[in-house]
C-alpha cells in the first residue's frame, strides 16, 4: 500500500531525476530486505550507467569507488614520480576521469626546509569552520550571508613521500569517497575542467578590447568550439579573469602606462608623450601622439576641433582628442590628452605640448564656449617668428542652441525670428558690414535692442560669425565641434567608464586601428576606380582624376551648378591675360559675384576656395567660358588630392627594438595561428576523414610540444597588459576627478527642468479623472466615501444574517436569538 502511494505521488509530481521503475526497484529491495530480516549491507549494486560503485559498511555508511577507469591512470602504492608536481598532476588527472576535484593539503619539511611528504586530498575533505558572529543586535535581526559548503569530511587522498633527491613515491592511497562522484553531464563544471587555457584568456582579452562583454564573449566562444562543454570555463571564470586583469594592474596603473610610453619612445623617436603629476605624485596630465598622428597633422592640420567633454576611465579623467578632416572628408585624430581638471593650467599644458609635438600652430582651432580654453589658447598658440597665431573660433551650433533658452520658445518657434537670424548668421557670402546691418535690422524689427545676451553675442561676433572668416584660409572648413562629437561617439564604441588607464590605452589602440584601417580602405578604393562623370566637360573628367571620391562629388555639384544656375551679366576686357566676369546665381537673388580668371588661376568674390579649399560654381562657370579644360594646379590643394601622402615628411621613422617588437607581436602571432587553425577546420568541413586527419595532426603536435603547461596566468597577463614595474612606484594612479558631466551633481537649467516635466505622464484623479488634483484633494471625495460606507454597511448586515459552515448547515447568529 505504501509503495503504491509513493509511486502515485512521484508520478503526479513529475519526478524527473528518478523514474518510477527505478523508484519501484529501490522500494521493493528495501521491503524485501526488511521482510527477510537482512542486516548485511556489504553487498553493492552497479547500474548500467553508473560511474561509481556504492558500498555499505557494517555501520551503514556509504562509500563510493570510481569504476571504468583505465588501470594505468589509477594510483597505486609505491608508484614513482620524477617530481612532486608530476605526482600531484597524476592524481588530478585521476580525479578528472573519476569525477572529483583535488586540492593540495598538508606538507612536511625537514630541517633544510625541503618537502619530504605531501598530502593531496579530495576537494571535499575536511569541514568548514563556523564563524561566530558577534553583534549587539538580536539574533533574529542579524542578516547573515547565504553560503553553501561542499566539505563533507571525505577521506580519499594520496600521500607523496620523497625517496631520494626529487623523486617521490605514493606511500598511501585511499580510494573510497563518502560522497557520490560527479556524473559525466556535470564534469564540465568541475574546477579541474575549468582551467582557462591560453586561448580562452586571449579570447576574453581580445573581446574586451573591442568592448564585448564577458557574457557575450563566452557565448561567442561556445559557437567557435561547438558547445558550452567544450569552452572549458564558465561565465564566472571569464568574469573572474577579467577581474584578475584589473587586479594585476591595480595601483601600478599610472606607472605601467608611463613605462609603456617610454618603451614606445625608445623604439620609435617619432612617438611623443608627456605627463605631469601633483604634489603627491598622482598623475594629473597625460599627452601623447604617435608617428602616424603627427604625419596626419602635416597633411591635414589646418583647422582643428578640440573637445573636452568625454570621460572614458575609472578616474573620470577627461579624454581630449584633437580632431580634423582628412582627404576623404572623414575624422582624423592628431593628438590625445587625459586631464584631471578643466582649467586654464591644464588646457595650457595640453596646448603647449600639442604645439611642441606637431612643430607649428594650427591655423584655426574650434571649441565650445569654455572660458578656460578661451584664456589658454592665445597663450599657447601665440604668434612666433615662424608661424602666425592661431585663430580661436567658437562652435556655432552651441551658440545657436542657446537662442530658445535665452529668448523664449515663443519668439524662436512661433515667429520667423530664427529663420531671419539663421539666414544672416550662417551665410558665408555676406561681408562684415552687411552682417552688422542685417543683425541690427532684425533686432529692431522684433524690438530686441535691449536684450543683453544678444548684444554679448554680437560683441564676440568675430569669434563665431562666418562673415568675419571669409578672408582666412580654411576657416570655413569647420564651423562647429560636430567633428569632435562624432569622434566621441566613435570612441564610445570601444571604451567603458570602468576602464583603468592600461585598459583604456589598449582599447584606444583598437579604435585607432579601426580609424586607420578605414582610411587605408578608402585610399585603395580611390586608387582602384575612377568615379563616373555626368557632363561632357573636360574639367569634370580632370577633377575625377585629381580629387578623392567624396571631394569629387562636392566639386561635381559645383560644376553642374555652373552649367545650370549661373547667368553671366557682364564680361570685362582681357588685361594681362586676366578677364573679369560679373555673374548672377539664380539661387541667390540680388547677389552678383565677380570672378577674375586666367589660364592658371581663378579668384571669386564669394571666397569659397579661400575658406574651404574647393572651387565654387562661379569660378567653374568663368573657367569654362574662358575655355580652360583642366583645373589650374594652383587651385588644387594637396589635402584633397588622391596622392596627398606623396608629400615629403619631416618626421623621423626608426626601427623597432627587439624587446618592443616581441611585446607587440606576440598577440598578433597568436591571432594568426588561431586564424590558420580555423582555416584548416573550414577546409575539413564535415568530411569525417579530413576531420580525423586534423585530429591526428593536432594530437601529434601536442605530443611534440611536450607536457608543459605553457604560459602561467601571470606571465600571460604580462604579455597582454605589459610587465609590472620592478622598482618602487614613482607615478601613482590619478585621484578621482570632479569634472563636468562626470557623474557628480551639477546645476540643472530651467529649460532642462521644463523638458523633464513635459515628458512626465499627467497624473489623474482616480475618482473623477481630473488632471488638476488627485484623489486626496478631490471635491467628490466625501460623496464617494459616504456611498462606499453605505455599501459596506449593507454588506455587513447581509453577512451577519447567516453563516454557512463547511458541513452546509445554517447557524443562527447570536445577535438574532429569541
Amino acid at each position: 500500500m505504501i509503495t503504491e502511494d509513493l509511486l502515485r505521488i512521484s508520478s503526479n509530481q513529475g519526478v524527473s531525476s528518478v523514474d518510477s521503475s527505478h523508484l519501484s526497484r529501490l522500494i521493493n529491495d528495501s521491503v524485501s530486505d526488511c521482510a527477510n530480516g537482512s542486516t548485511d549491507h556489504s553487498n553493492s549494486t552497479i547500474s548500467d550507467d553508473a560511474i561509481s560503485k556504492c558500498t555499505f559498511t557494517p555501520g551503514g555508511r556509504r562509500y563510493y569507488v570510481p569504476i571504468s577507469i583505465d588501470e594505468a591512470c589509477i594510483p597505486v602504492v609505491n608508484k614513482l614520480f620524477d617530481s612532486m608536481e608530476e605526482g600531484m598532476e597524476f592524481y588530478q588527472a585521476y580525479g578528472r576521469l573519476s569525477g572529483f576535484n583535488t586540492r593540495r593539503s598538508t606538507e612536511k619539511t625537514n630541517d633544510d626546509a625541503n618537502i619530504v611528504s605531501k598530502y593531496v586530498v579530495c576537494s571535499r575533505a575536511g569541514f568548514n569552520e563556523k564563524k561566530l558572529i558577534v553583534s549587539n543586535k538580536k539574533s533574529s535581526q542579524v542578516k547573515r550571508r547565504r553560503t553553501v559548503s561542499n566539505r563533507c569530511g571525505c577521506g580519499a587522498k594520496i600521500i607523496l613521500r620523497v625517496v631520494s633527491g626529487k623523486t617521490y613515491r605514493i606511500s598511501t592511497f585511499v580510494e573510497e569517497h563518502n560522497h557520490d562522484l560527479v556524473p559525466k553531464s556535470g564534469r564540465q563544471f568541475m574546477r579541474v575542467n575549468r582551467q582557462m587555457s591560453i586561448i580562452s584568456r586571449k579570447f576574453v582579452f581580445d573581446a574586451a578590447n573591442v568592448n564585448i562583454g564577458v557574457s557575450k564573449s563566452h557565448s561567442f566562444m561556445k559557437e567557435q568550439v561547438g558547445g558550452y562543454a567544450n569552452v572549458g570555463a564558465t561565465v564566472r571564470d571569464f568574469r573572474n579573469f577579467s577581474r584578475d586583469l584589473k587586479a594585476y594592474v591595480g595601483e601600478r596603473d599610472a606607472q605601467m602606462i608611463i613605462n609603456k610610453f617610454k618603451a614606445k619612445h625608445a623604439s620609435c623617436e617619432s612617438f611623443y608623450y608627456a605627463y605631469d603629476v601633483d604634489s603627491e605624485d598622482h598623475l594629473t596630465k597625460l599627452f601623447w601622439a604617435d608617428a602616424v598622428a603627427r604625419r596626419n597633422y602635416e597633411l591635414y592640420g589646418d583647422a582643428v576641433s578640440f573637445d573636452a567633454t568625454f570621460d572614458t576611465n575609472m578616474y573620470n579623467m577627461v579624454f581630449c582628442p584633437f580632431t580634423e578632416v582628412d582627404k576623404h572628408d572623414k575624422c582624423v585624430t592628431f593628438g590625445f590628452a587625459l586631464l584631471s581638471k578643466e582649467d586654464i593650467p591644464h588646457f595650457q599644458w595640453t596646448f603647449d605640448h600639442f604645439r611642441k609635438a606637431m612643430g607649428r600652430n594650427p591655423v584655426v582651432i574650434v571649441t565650445d564656449q569654455c572660458p578656460a580654453m578661451k584664456q589658454a589658447i592665445p597663450i599657447s598658440f601665440a604668434a612666433t617668428d615662424e608661424f602666425p597665431a592661431t585663430r580661436h573660433r567658437l562652435c556655432m551650433w552651441h551658440i545657436m542652441e542657446k537662442f530658445p533658452m535665452k529668448l523664449g520658445n515663443y519668439l524662436c518657434k512661433e515667429t520667423d525670428f530664427m529663420e531671419k537670424m539663421k539666414k544672416y548668421i550662417w551665410s558665408s557670402t555676406l561681408e562684415p558690414a552687411e552682417f552688422e546691418k542685417c543683425w541690427t535690422s532684425v533686432l529692431k524689427e522684433f524690438k530686441l535692442e535691449g536684450n543683453r545676451w544678444l548684444w554679448e553675442m554680437f560683441a564676440i561676433r568675430t569669434s563665431w560669425i562666418p562673415a568675419f572668416f571669409r578672408d582666412k584660409p580654411m576657416f570655413g572648413l569647420m564651423r562647429t565641434t560636430s567633428r569632435s562629437e562624432s569622434e566621441n561617439n566613435f570612441f564610445s564604441q570601444f571604451h567603458r567608464q570602468s576602464d583603468s588607464l592600461c585598459e583604456f590605452y589598449l582599447r584606444f589602440g583598437n579604435a585607432m586601428d579601426r580609424q586607420r584601417y578605414e582610411y587605408a580602405r578608402l585610399n585603395q578604393e580611390d586608387l582602384s576606380a575612377i568615379p563616373s562623370t555626368v557632363s561632357k566637360l573636360f574639367i569634370e573628367a580632370d577633377a575625377a582624376q585629381l580629387y578623392t571620391r567624396p571631394i569629387f562629388y562636392k566639386i561635381q555639384q559645383e560644376i553642374l551648378a555652373s552649367c545650370y544656375d549661373m547667368r553671366i551679366q557682364d564680361i570685362g576686357p582681357l588685361v594681362d591675360g586676366v578677364k573679369c566676369y560679373i555673374m548672377k546665381d539664380v539661387l541667390m537673388k540680388e547677389k552678383l559675384f565677380e570672378v577674375k580668371v586666367s589660364q592658371n588661376h581663378a579668384d571669386c568674390s564669394c571666397k569659397k576656395f579661400v575658406m574651404c579649399g574647393i572651387l565654387c560654381r562661379h569660378a567653374f562657370c568663368a573657367l569654362n567660358h574662358f575655355e580652360v579644360v583642366k583645373i589650374p594646379r594652383l587651385l588644387v590643394l594637396n589635402r584633397w588630392s588622391r596622392t596627398a601622402e606623396n608629400r615629403p615628411s619631416s618626421s623621423k621613422f626608426v626601427g623597432v627594438s627587439d624587446d618592443f617588437r616581441k611585446m607587440e607581436t606576440v598577440s598578433l602571432m597568436v591571432s594568426n595561428i588561431w586564424f590558420s587553425f580555423q582555416k584548416s577546420m573550414n577546409k575539413a568541413g564535415v568530411d569525417v576523414e579530413k576531420l580525423s586527419y586534423v585530429d591526428k595532426v593536432v594530437k601529434q603536435l601536442n605530443s611534440d610540444l611536450g607536457d608543459g603547461s605553457g604560459l602561467t596566468k601571470k606571465a600571460h597577463m604580462e604579455v597582454m597588459m605589459g610587465p609590472q614595474p620592478t622598482e618602487d612606484i614613482i607615478i601613482h594612479a590619478p585621484n578621482q576627478c570632479k569634472n563636468k558631466g562626470s557623474g557628480f551633481k551639477r546645476f540643472v537649467s530651467q529649460r532642462e527642468k521644463a523638458i523633464k516635466e513635459g515628458n512626465k505622464r499627467a497624473r489623474k484623479c482616480k475618482i473623477c479623472q481630473s488632471s488638476v488634483h488627485d484623489a486626496r484633494t478631490c471635491p467628490r471625495k466625501n460623496d464617494s466615501s459616504a456611498g462606499d460606507a453605505e455599501k459596506n454597511k449593507s454588506s455587513t448586515e447581509k453577512n451577519k444574517s447567516s453563516i454557512v459552515d463547511v458541513t452546509g448547515e445554517v447557524e443562527v447568529d447570536s445577535g438574532h436569538e429569541d
